[in-house]
């Protein structure tokens, strides 16, 4: 690669403790993931996928390692300087949509951007480009109950990209939705990703989707292997 890693995993370490037992979830993963790249994350339920997710995106703090976010050192820093990266650089896809249900699609997109220091006037045109790249735009006034599994996650996704980051997690972002569905939200998924030039790092137990990507990692026995 001729660029530098967007994000980049060394040596990190998470374990969980239940009772007087220790679980050694991550056990001194690394990865560097680069602008423009599509990685799959496979492994079983179980396995520590979310976990990693969780941890690369300063969800949850590690026990060991570090992450690294565009050449800054993340692993120390405290929770207001955690959260403003997240809202600068990093956005998360998940397997349920989480759509405020009380808030109309485009509301949806509106509010993260505005919350980020977005105009609403910006924030509103933002939202109504991304509605129109998955087809929505007739859409947009809806609440989510209205729409369609595949509707919602559409929505997700462009809501994960309103605040336009440049590193995209996403954990089983088709994991809730029938075959046809998925393949179509997938498809989506990966156009606006190479659209916008993102990193994605993409948990998923579909091989097919995984095939897809540019490379798979698995996470065995708390490290990542090359598939």
């Amino acid at each position: 690669m001729n660029n530098p890693p967007l994000l980049s995993l060394k040596s990190l370490k998470r374990t969980f403790h239940q009772g007087t037992q220790s679980l050694y979830i991550l056990k001194g993963v690394d990865l560097d993931l680069y602008p423009g790249e599509i990685v799959a994350l496979v492994g079983p339920s179980g396995s520590g996928k979310s976990t990693l997710l969780q941890t690369a995106g300063l969800l949850e703090k590690a026990d060991g390692g570090d992450v690294i976010i565009e050449d800054k050192k993340c692993a120390h820093l405290n929770d207001r300087d955690r959260t403003q990266i997240r809202r600068d650089v990093l956005g998360f896809v998940y397997q349920f949509h989480h759509l405020l249900p009380e808030f109309s699609a485009e509301e949806n997109i509106i509010l993260p951007q505005m919350i980020a220091g977005q105009s609403f006037s910006n924030a509103r045109e933002r939202a109504h480009g991304l509605l129109k790249e998955v087809g929505l735009v007739n859409r947009a006034s809806h609440r989510p109950a209205r729409l369609s599994g595949g509707e919602q996650q559409r929505v997700a996704i462009v809501r994960a990209l309103a605040n336009q980051p440049k590193i995209l997690l996403a954990d089983e972002p088709t994991g809730n939705l029938d075959e046809t569905t998925a393949a179509a939200v997938f498809e989506k998924l990966i156009e606006l990703v190479r659209k916008e030039n993102l990193a994605a790092l993409i948990a998923t137990h579909n091989m097919d989707l995984a095939k897809r990507m540019d490379r798979t990692l698995i996470l065995h026995e708390g490290l990542l292997l090359k598939s």
